[in-house]
């Protein structure tokens, strides 16, 4: 049976080093880090995005459509320890998300649209995945590749991000190939500050974030590295 699906709150904003560095510091002394981050609080993020035939995903984003989704595969630190193909939905202002974990095998026959290798898949998302492949011409499209900082607190549930040194591969979709070193597609200092939680943030987290002095931010991560390999390439994408 499939897991009822567990919508959230999703703010995104730009930021830049000196907001970083103050909102930062601020909730270092109110919010705990991330279980999985290293000794600088960060953890590596690469994924690998796909789109159909029509570059829906990717139109859908622009064209400002409040209920879309769109499918991945993400993996941590450079590792193939752990692999998911994820399932991101957005409806109006609420997100959520599935996913499900595969193999190195499995990303590997995916990446060269092997989509057979999910033909007998007992998990719902994999077996839409399949048919998307199969009847959209789902396909990987661009590598995103950052790192995070991400706090998190019980009240609320509030989950507080900072994705940095944002990447792409340019030409290339194997997130394991020795060849590839991901460029950026954003300034140095710019971050984006990501806000989850549930139904609401605590007073003492909303002071320490100042939101209300922010630039929101329109387009994904996925969006920006596509429209940065149109705007780098010879061909259109």
């Amino acid at each position: 049976m499939q897991k009822e699906l567990k919508f959230r709150h999703e703010l995104k904003y730009y930021v830049n080093y000196h907001q970083y560095y103050l909102i930062r510091q601020r909730l270092r002394l109110l919010m705990k880090q991330d279980v999985h981050a290293n000794e600088n609080g960060e953890y590596h993020i690469r994924s690998v995005y796909f789109d159909d035939i029509e570059n829906k995903a990717l139109q859908e984003k622009q064209a400002g459509i409040e209920n879309r989704h769109k499918y991945r595969i993400r993996m941590y630190n450079k590792s193939d320890a752990i692999i998911h193909v994820e399932k991101k939905i957005k409806r109006n202002t609420f997100i959520a998300k599935e996913k499900t974990p595969i193999s190195r095998d499995t990303l590997d026959r995916l990446l060269v649209n092997d989509y057979t290798v999910l033909a007998h898949e007992v998990s719902p998302l994999l077996q839409e995945v399949y048919y998307e492949m199969k009847n959209r011409m789902l396909r990987p499209k661009v590598i995103v590749d950052y790192v995070r900082e991400a706090y998190v607190a019980r009240t609320g549930n509030v989950r507080i991000t900072f994705d940095k040194e944002l990447r792409t591969g340019l030409n290339k979709i194997d997130p394991f190939d020795p060849d590839l070193y991901p460029v950026k597609v954003l300034d140095e200092f710019v971050y984006i500050l990501e806000v989850k939680y549930d139904e609401y943030i605590p007073n003492y987290i909303r002071d320490a974030l100042q939101l209300n002095g922010l630039q929101r931010q329109a387009a994904s991560k996925y969006t920006i590295c596509r429209k940065f390999i149109k705007a780098n390439s010879w061909e259109d994408q």
